[in-house]
């Protein structure tokens, strides 16, 4: 029994180099059309933040004017003066964010910081504030703290008697 076997011709060095680039501009596409996407992701991300920055900066400035208003109409009319002053300020600010990219945003936040200090420093620690209050807000917390859990067990089994934790809720 004799086996014949088909030998396929070895390709050339001009096949192969053909081979490796058309694989090479597959591959060039592929990463492009990728990054592309990536971007154009990462650019509906910036712009969804941008616009929630500009509003949240507005509802700073609409306080701020709020409070200058109140302290206009009582004893302290020349801090009210300068709150709502302030407060009109960072609404321009907030109304120049729309339509912007990254880095003018960044140097309009460098050159409100450098024409106003003070009401950049005000923007900045209410917005510190804010962001603490939303981070804390939005933190999950633990029905009970160990040293409760502790205290129960000392005092008799969770199983056998209720116990009541902090807020009313039941820990039994």
């Amino acid at each position: 029994m004799e086996t014949t076997t088909r030998q396929q011709p070895l390709p050339t060095v001009n096949d192969l180099k053909s081979k490796v680039s058309d694989d090479l501009g597959t591959a060039k596409q592929t990463l492009k059309d990728g990054a592309e996407s990536a971007m154009d992701q990462v650019g509906e991300r910036v712009s969804e933040q941008k616009h929630f920055a500009a509003h949240q900066i507005a509802g700073i400035a609409t306080a701020l004017k709020n409070v200058g208003t109140e302290l206009e109409n009582g004893d302290q009319a020349d801090v009210g003066r300068f709150a709502k002053q302030i407060g009109e300020n960072v609404k321009t600010l907030a109304d120049n964010l729309e339509g912007r990219d990254l880095r003018e945003i960044a140097n309009m936040a460098e050159d409100f910081g450098r024409m106003q200090p003070l009401a950049f420093l005000g923007v900045a620690a209410l917005a510190g504030l804010a962001a603490s209050r939303f981070l804390t807000a939005s933190s999950k917390r633990s029905p009970t703290s160990g040293a409760r859990q502790k205290s129960d067990v000392q005092a008799g089994s969770a199983l056998t008697r209720p116990a009541i934790g902090l807020g009313g809720q039941y820990n039994g």
